[in-house]
């Protein structure tokens, strides 16, 4: 088998296996009951997907659009609890979540009686105990309001995650996200006000005009606030995107030098103040409050995904709605969301055969800085990493990217360093040429 290999530490940010580029139209749309028939399901994850924004950043390429007409965001819930309805039909009768989490999007574009029912349907039609397990919700800052964080406390979310990317007026201008120092503020406030015990800080590096001495002074703003977590993403230029309708150029050799030297003095100024490195982009202070996933394994137990940008797995397949990122085609992929009736079926997915499933499992311990327990591995393929994987990492090995750990397979700090490399180099050849025939809309 051949390996891809490269230079940049910038390829790809994996945070799932396959990604949704490598989905295709299922055949026959099989039902949901099938698919969820003698599956495990004693501990899954929920995730709710709020598909609205009140502004686009000029990096972002998520599934979403920007504001909504009258009566959308109550169209888009009752879609959500038709769906519910059925999914829950599809489940074991015992079937039982371990973790719940909103996303988007910005959940909190939803008014506070919309999220109110957004949580009912978590808890009613889904049947997830929010008050029992970890909640966490996404928020930006001009829609952190009190009304709407007092609701999330008080139905038991535990960790709250505001999109800043930078305390300075003018990165985000530069980044294309109009918001200003004092509202960013101002929202933290109210999120401390509301007693949520977990407050994360998304921050970004690597914005044209930025420099240590500026990424410094937006860690030290977001430190102020002594967030139990923190996340430091690099900044991508993807197509479509506003920053990617700007400008043609790709990244350079002068750009990823500078996004890995502002990481490692990211990562280096969180560890001298008191945070652990859990993942190339999470930090976490140490001896803080957290909304861990308890028994949820992400490499082993099912997610079941509402929502028209939501993603379900199953041991044998991932499937979820059409995918897209300009503003018309995900207009028009909502709408069809909102008008249908039937959600017995799976519409586009891709399989996962024993080769993918190991390949996931290894990517998603990988990528933690704990890595994977070799045992554990061991246990449900019967094998291990090294012979399943031997190519890949023998060029790990070479740049120095793995760490001496006994028992474990991790990365070594410089290997975490590319992280955002060693994950797509991971990825089947099958799943990459999927992704690279897939036509971006």
């Amino acid at each position: 088998m051949t390996t891809m290999t490269t230079d940049s530490p910038y390829l790809a940010y994996v945070y799932a296996y396959p990604h949704k580029t490598a989905y295709r139209p299922l055949p026959g749309r099989p039902p949901l009951r099938e698919l969820w028939a003698g599956e495990p399901q004693h501990a899954l994850s929920l995730y709710l997907h709020i598909p609205f924004c009140e502004v686009r950043c000029g990096f972002c390429n998520l599934f979403t659009r920007i504001g909504s007409p009258e009566g959308l965001t109550t169209a888009y819930l009752d879609a959500l609890e038709r769906q519910a309805s059925a999914v829950r039909e599809a489940l074991d009768a015992d079937a039982r979540f371990a973790l719940a989490a909103f996303g988007g999007g910005t959940p909190t574009y939803l008014t506070a009686a919309e999220l109110e029912r957004l949580c009912d349907i978590a808890e009613q039609r889904m049947g997830a105990d929010l008050r029992a397990v970890p909640l966490s919700v996404e928020a930006s800052p001009d829609t952190a309001t009190a009304d709407r964080l007092a609701v999330l406390a008080e139905r038991g979310t535990t960790r709250l995650s505001l999109g800043v990317q930078s305390f300075l007026d003018e990165e985000a201008r530069s980044a294309v996200r109009p918001q200003k120092r004092a509202a960013v503020e101002a929202a933290l406030g109210r999120v401390r006000a509301a007693g949520i015990p977990v407050l994360n800080i998304d921050l970004i590096y690597g914005i044209d005009g930025q420099t240590e001495k500026s990424w410094l002074a937006s860690l030290d703003a977001a430190l102020a606030w002594q967030p139990e977590e923190l996340y430091l993403y690099p900044l991508y230029v993807r197509p479509l995107t506003g920053l990617g309708r700007r400008t043609a150029d790709g990244p350079t050799p002068e750009w990823d030098a500078q996004r890995l030297a502002l990481y490692r003095t990211g990562r280096d100024h969180l560890l001298a103040s008191g945070y652990e490195q859990v993942s190339m982009r999470m930090f976490r202070r140490t001896g803080a409050a957290t909304a861990s996933a308890g028994e949820y394994a992400c490499q082993t137990d099912g997610m079941v995904g509402l929502g028209c940008g939501a993603r379900s797995y199953t041991s044998s397949l991932h499937y979820s709605f059409d995918y897209a990122v300009d503003a018309r085609e995900v207009r028009g992929i909502i709408d069809d969301y909102v008008a249908a009736e039937d959600f017995t079926r799976a519409e586009v997915g891709r399989a996962m055969d024993a080769e993918e499933s190991r390949r996931r499992h290894l990517l998603q311990s990988l990528l933690q800085a704990d890595g994977l327990e070799l045992a554990s591995y061991r246990r449900r393929f019967g094998s291990l990493p090294a012979e399943d994987f031997a190519a890949e990492l023998a060029v790990f090995e070479a740049r120095g990217w793995l760490a001496e750990t006994p028992g474990r397979l991790a990365l070594s700090a410089e290997g975490l360093a590319h992280s955002d490399a060693v994950g797509p180099m991971l990825f089947s050849p099958a799943v990459r040429a999927a992704m690279d025939a897939y036509e971006a809309k």
